[in-house]
C-alpha cells in the first residue's frame, strides 16, 4: 500500500469517527457540506411540533438544531460515538439542551439507550456507510407504531470514485443495497420505499423512508 493510499484510508477513518484536531476540522467542513442532505431528509420526515425525534450520528449537530426549531412542543434526541462530535454538537445546541428540549448521548448506534416506541421520527444522514442490520433493528425498535425512519446516503455511482470511501471504512449503496439493509433490519418491503435524490453539485443520493407498521 502506498503512502497516498494510506492517507486516503486515514481520511476515511476520520469520517467514520472524527478524533483530534484533524477530526474537528474535518467535521466542521462536513457539517457545511451536508446541509442539503440534512434539509432533504428532515423535510421527508414531516416533523410535527410535538414530535419526539432521534438522530443517529448527529455529527456537528446542525440537523439537531434544525429539528429542535421544528419541535417546539416536543423533544430531540441524538446519539454519536465520537467525543469530538458530541462536544461540537453540544456547544451548538447548548440553549436547547439547557431548556431540556435536546438530549445528546455519546454511545453506540447498535445499543440505543431509549425504550421501545420512544420516538416518532428517526433520522440517519450519511451514517449508513458505518451501519449494519443491528443498528437498523435498534432504530426500528425505538420507533413507535406508525413512526418514520429516513436514511440518506450518497449513491454508489458517485461514491465509488471517491478514494476516501475505502471498503475498509465505508459501505457503499446502490438502491438495492439500501433496500436490503432495511430488510435485514426488520422492515418489510411494504413498509419502505427508496428514491433517488440530488444532493447538489451533481451528486446523486438515495433516500430510504420506512414507516413502522401499526400491525
Amino acid at each position: 500500500m502506498t503512502t497516498l493510499e494510506s492517507a486516503w484510508i486515514l481520511l476515511g477513518q476520520q469520517l467514520r469517527k472524527p478524533a483530534g484536531v484533524g477530526g474537528r476540522l474535518l467535521a466542521r467542513a462536513m457539517g457545511l457540506i451536508n446541509g442539503t442532505s440534512n434539509r432533504i431528509a428532515i423535510a421527508a420526515l414531516h416533523i410535527a411540533a410535538n414530535d419526539t425525534v432521534l438522530e443517529l450520528g448527529f455529527g456537528t449537530g446542525r440537523a439537531i438544531k434544525a429539528m429542535a426549531g421544528a419541535t417546539t412542543e416536543g423533544q430531540v434526541f441524538g446519539i454519536d460515538h465520537s467525543a469530538v462530535m458530541s462536544l461540537q454538537a453540544s456547544r451548538l445546541n447548548l440553549r436547547a439542551i439547557q431548556d431540556g428540549r435536546v438530549r445528546l448521548v455519546q454511545g453506540s448506534l447498535d445499543a440505543l439507550p431509549w425504550q421501545d416506541g420512544a420516538v416518532d421520527k428517526c433520522l440517519a444522514v450519511h451514517v449508513a456507510y458505518f451501519m449494519g442490520a443491528k443498528e437498523i433493528r435498534e432504530a426500528r425498535r425505538v420507533l413507535r407504531s406508525g413512526g418514520k425512519l429516513a436514511v440518506l446516503v450518497t449513491d454508489k455511482g458517485a461514491m465509488a470514485h471517491w478514494k476516501f470511501a475505502h471498503p475498509s471504512t465505508h459501505r457503499q449503496f446502490a438502491a438495492s443495497d439500501l433496500t436490503k439493509l432495511l430488510l435485514d433490519g426488520g422492515f418489510s418491503r411494504e413498509e419502505m420505499c427508496v428514491q433517488r435524490v440530488s444532493l447538489g453539485m451533481g451528486i446523486p443520493g438515495l433516500l430510504a423512508l420506512a414507516i413502522k407498521s401499526t400491525a
